[in-house]
């Protein structure tokens, strides 16, 4: 398949490469369809959103309660991911997967509630291993009701004050990187948030880096230890993110395109590579954020973003932004004339 396409592509009345990234774009969807014509069939965004016990340290410019008023202005469709959505298309639900307040039902809304937020996690687990697996589990069966709809590209957004310090601490687990580089400003803390969000997040790393397993093969009496994915996620992670997590697997397992947007997505698509390595060549990391540590976890998943706009919202906003070069992508493969068709010389 993959030398069928790429005949296709080259035969297109063009210089070789010319298109650039989105011959790589037209390559890599057709290689997930397993077809010369794909086809982005009903889009969708979901945001995950969920409160984190953390906020109430001081690792965010924003207070708790921020969490669920965004909900709120993401039902009533005023915030940015919902003007993008609205440009493009693109179907979008939200997902309560543990905000600290009690929602009335809504046809965009998603009740996935795990708890009221996680704890703490400089002071105890952020959440217990089972409550982890139930928000993977629920993401997956979100992303499967999706798919019924006939969806076969599908990206992930996130809502959670608090939630670019369980990021930073993922990162810094499941990366061999030292977590200050992992480490923003997130929302936008000033200095003195910033050296508060450094204590709080160095707190919980030195109570839970008896998880720690070196990427680079670390060994005890001869033997490799095996990272437990499960106990770091529920250790530092958030629901939203658990929740994420399981979506992108079960995304990849129904052979969708999975779009990846921010820091705090790319956090997530980092703990499913460690569940299933696989999950990277139906992945396309649509953007790369203004927090510190996004271009350098990209790197090491080694994905390559289509953009760069120093954006820095959350939400699935770089998602939505970048889906019409998925779509330019799929339209020149699918319409564009061949040398041949067109009656073009073909250069010597």
């Amino acid at each position: 398949m993959q030398t069928l396409l790429q005949h296709q592509i080259d035969q297109k009345t063009k210089p070789l490469g010319a298109l650039g990234r989105l011959e790589d774009l037209a390559l890599q969807i057709g290689l997930i369809q397993q077809t010369t014509q794909p086809q982005l069939r009903q889009p969708h965004l979901v945001v995950f959103a969920a409160d984190h016990g953390a906020a109430l340290h001081g690792v965010s410019a924003y207070p708790q309660e921020v969490t669920w008023q965004m909900v709120m202005n993401f039902l009533a469709g005023g915030a940015a991911i919902n003007v993008f959505c609205r440009q493009h298309q693109i179907n979008l639900k939200v997902a309560d997967a543990g905000v600290n307040f009690d929602f009335d039902s809504h046809p965009q809304l998603i009740n996935a509630k795990i708890a009221k937020g996680t704890q703490p996690f400089h002071l105890q687990t952020a959440m217990t291993e089972n409550q982890a697996q139930q928000a993977m589990d629920k993401g997956a069966a979100i992303v499967r009701q999706i798919a019924q709809t006939g969806c076969n590209i599908i990206g992930f957004g996130e809502m959670g004050i608090g939630n670019t310090s369980a990021a930073s601490l993922l990162m810094a687990f499941f990366t061999d990187l030292p977590l200050n580089v992992c480490i923003g400003t997130g929302t936008g803390v000033d200095e003195k948030g910033l050296q508060r969000k450094h204590q709080v997040l160095n707190q919980a790393y030195e109570l839970h880096k008896h998880l720690k397993v070196s990427t680079k093969g670390e060994q005890t009496n001869g033997q490799a230890k095996e990272q437990n994915p499960l106990a770091i996620l529920a250790a530092v992670g958030g629901f939203e993110i658990a929740m994420l997590t399981g979506a992108m697997l079960q995304a990849a397992k129904l052979h969708m395109v999975v779009l990846v947007d921010g820091f705090i997505a790319s956090a997530s698509f980092l703990v499913a590579t460690i569940f299933q390595p696989t999950i990277r060549q139906y992945a396309i990391a649509c953007h790369v954020s203004a927090e510190q540590g996004h271009q350098k976890l990209l790197e090491y998943l080694g994905l390559k973003p289509l953009l760069q706009l120093d954006m820095r919202l959350g939400e699935g906003t770089g998602v939505a932004v970048a889906y019409p070069l998925l779509e330019s992508a799929v339209r020149f493969l699918n319409e564009m004339a061949s040398f041949e068709s067109a009656g073009v010389s073909v250069s010597k």
